[in-house]
C-alpha cells in the first residue's frame, strides 16, 4: 500500500516538475523575443525599373442572333470563329497564345402588351421566345508588335464583331519582380549599415525580410469605336491602327529588420 502511494506521490511531482520546466522555456522564449525585439530596428529598401512591355493581348468575340434553329445558329457563330482562328495561326501565333474564353447561348424574348378583359382584369400573358442569340469569346497574346494592328484589323475581317481590352504586359513578371527585390535589399542593406553606423551601434544579425510594397501596373488600352471603349462596334475592314506600347514602371519595397549587437 505504502509503495502504491510513493508511485502516485512521485508521479505528481514529475508532472508539477514538467509543468515548471515547460512554463521556465515559455518564459524564457517570451523575455529572449522581447529582448530581440527591444533591441533591433527597421529599415526600408525601394527600387524600380522602366521596361519596355513585351507582350500584348486583346479579347475578340463573334455575337450572331438568329432564330429558334440552335443548330444553325451554332454553325454560323462557330464558322466566324474558326476562321478568326485560322487567321490568326496563319499569321504566325502559336496555339497556347489563342485561347476560347466564353461561350454564351441565350434566349431574346419578345414581350406582348398587356390587355384588359370585359371585367376590367389585366392580362399580361408570358414573354415569347422568338430566337437564341450566341456569342463566343476569345483572347490572343501577340508578342511581335509590328502585326499587332494587322490583328486588330483582321479579326474584325475575319468575322469579329466585337474586339476590347488591348492591354500591354511583361511576359516572366515574376523574374522582374525578383530583379526588382533584389536590388531594393541591397539598397535596405546600405542603409542599415549607415544607420548603424551614425548611431554609434554595431549591426546585428538579419532578422526578417518582409515585402513592404510591390505594386505591378500592366498599362491597358483599349481599341474600339463608340460606347467606353469595352465593346467594339461591328465594323468593315479598316486601316491597320498604329500601336505603341509605351514603357511601366515596376516598383518593389522591402523591410529589413537587423538585431542589435
Amino acid at each position: 500500500m505504502n509503495q502504491d502511494k510513493l508511485k502516485s506521490w512521485l508521479y505528481l511531482a514529475g508532472i508539477i516538475a514538467l509543468l515548471a520546466l515547460a512554463y521556465g522555456c515559455w518564459s524564457y522564449t517570451s523575455t529572449y523575443a522581447d529582448s530581440m525585439m527591444m533591441r533591433s530596428f527597421s529599415v526600408t529598401g525601394e527600387a524600380k525599373i522602366s521596361v519596355v512591355p513585351n507582350v500584348a493581348e486583346f479579347d475578340f468575340s463573334v455575337t450572331t442572333e438568329g432564330g429558334k434553329d440552335l443548330v444553325a445558329l451554332q454553325t454560323q457563330n462557330t464558322k466566324k470563329m474558326n476562321e478568326i482562328i485560322a487567321f490568326l495561326k496563319k499569321n504566325k501565333i502559336d496555339d497556347e497564345d489563342v485561347r476560347t474564353t466564353s461561350y454564351n447561348l441565350s434566349p431574346r424574348y419578345q414581350n406582348i402588351n398587356c390587355r384588359f378583359d370585359g371585367t376590367g382584369v389585366s392580362i399580361c400573358p408570358p414573354a415569347e421566345i422568338i430566337g437564341y442569340s450566341l456569342r463566343q469569346s476569345g483572347v490572343v497574346k501577340v508578342r511581335d508588335f509590328t502585326v499587332l494592328g494587322g490583328l486588330l484589323a483582321g479579326v474584325v475581317e475575319s468575322g469579329a464583331n466585337g474586339v476590347s481590352q488591348l492591354r500591354f504586359t511583361i511576359d516572366d513578371r515574376d523574374a522582374l519582380l525578383g530583379e526588382v527585390k533584389g536590388e531594393a535589399i541591397k539598397r535596405a542593406q546600405v542603409k542599415a549599415k549607415s544607420l548603424a553606423d551614425t548611431a554609434g551601434i554595431r549591426l546585428g544579425k538579419l532578422l526578417s525580410i518582409e515585402d513592404a510594397y510591390t505594386p505591378y501596373y500592366g498599362a491597358t488600352d483599349t481599341f474600339g469605336m463608340g460606347g467606353d471603349g469595352r465593346e467594339m462596334l461591328a465594323i468593315k475592314a479598316a486601316p491597320a491602327p498604329a500601336i505603341e506600347p509605351g514603357s511601366q514602371e515596376v516598383t518593389a519595397s522591402v523591410i529589413l529588420r537587423y538585431g542589435i549587437k
